[in-house]
């Protein structure tokens, strides 16, 4: 399951990934803010929460993750300024450090303790 995080910054967004991931958490929770926010011009400034609960992804959420990709990511690669990886996963930090110069802007991970620390960088 997808969720926002309230008591984001200004000029930021926040979800929390817990369970399994599904089509809806995708199609509905996650990209239409960030699909809104790109269609009005502003950067994206992006904080993403790993619950130590997170098992997965259905088949059908990973085909909207690649759509998303596609359209909010490849296709507006100038407005990703800033996104924030939290979790204290040993597999989160090594797929960063892998595939992470991939990603659009500015890209760090931080420790579940340091979730006030990753919203400031954000917001900074």
């Amino acid at each position: 399951m997808i969720e926002a995080i309230a008591g984001m910054p200004a000029g930021t967004f926040g979800f929390r990934g817990s369970g399994k991931f599904s089509r809806r958490d995708y199609t509905e929770v996650l990209i239409p803010p960030l699909r809104d926010a790109v269609d009005r011009g502003e950067r994206i400034r992006f904080l993403f929460e790993i619950a130590p609960d997170f098992h997965g992804i259905d088949a059908d959420a990973v085909w909207q993750q690649a759509k998303a990709d596609l359209g909010l990511g490849i296709g507006h690669l100038s407005a990703w300024e800033r996104t924030a990886v939290v979790s204290d996963a040993d597999w989160v930090t090594r797929a960063v450090g892998l595939v992470g110069w991939m990603a659009p802007g500015e890209l760090r991970v931080f420790p579940l303790a340091e979730l006030e620390a990753a919203k400031e960088w954000l917001a900074g």
